[in-house]
């Protein structure tokens, strides 16, 4: 049996993809508290995530100075949350592990597709989502 790293459900984000038409990605994110995030391109989705992570401190950033802070319970959601939120186009599961040398490290689940890939930065993150977008395309890049 394959061990997995244990992911506390205050690193867990929901990306629900609505769109991604020339490269460009639309969509939702969810984190652990239930908070919506709309986004309308993948700068607007990183500098948003980044911003929620800093308010969370959860993973702490690697270049900023560490503080005790106080743990927050996720709120329990009313109804089913897996048909209120799937996006149009996917749905990846952003497992965040850490923030080590000024971007992120964790686990990506493409959910339509029961795919889990380990990134090691932002940009590979942008990386596996893109090639999963494109994929449902026929458009996938090898």
């Amino acid at each position: 049996m394959i061990q997995k790293p244990w992911v506390h459900e205050n690193r867990r984000t929901l990306v629900c993809v609505d769109s991604y038409d020339c490269g460009v990605l639309k969509g939702r994110f969810f984190d652990a508290y239930q908070d919506m995030e709309i986004f309308n391109s993948l700068s607007q989705f990183l500098i948003r995530m980044e911003q929620l992570l800093d308010d969370r401190q959860e993973p702490q950033s690697y270049t900023t100075a560490r503080t005790f802070s106080s743990f927050l319970e996720p709120s329990i959601c009313e109804g089913n949350p897996s048909s209120i939120r799937r996006g149009q186009r996917a749905t990846f599961e952003l497992q965040l592990l850490f923030r080590q040398h000024a971007s992120w490290q964790g686990n990506l689940i493409w959910r339509e597709a029961g795919m889990e890939q380990s990134f090691r930065s932002v940009l590979e993150l942008v990386i596996l989502m893109d090639s999963a977008l494109r994929s449902l395309d026929g458009k996938d890049v090898a």
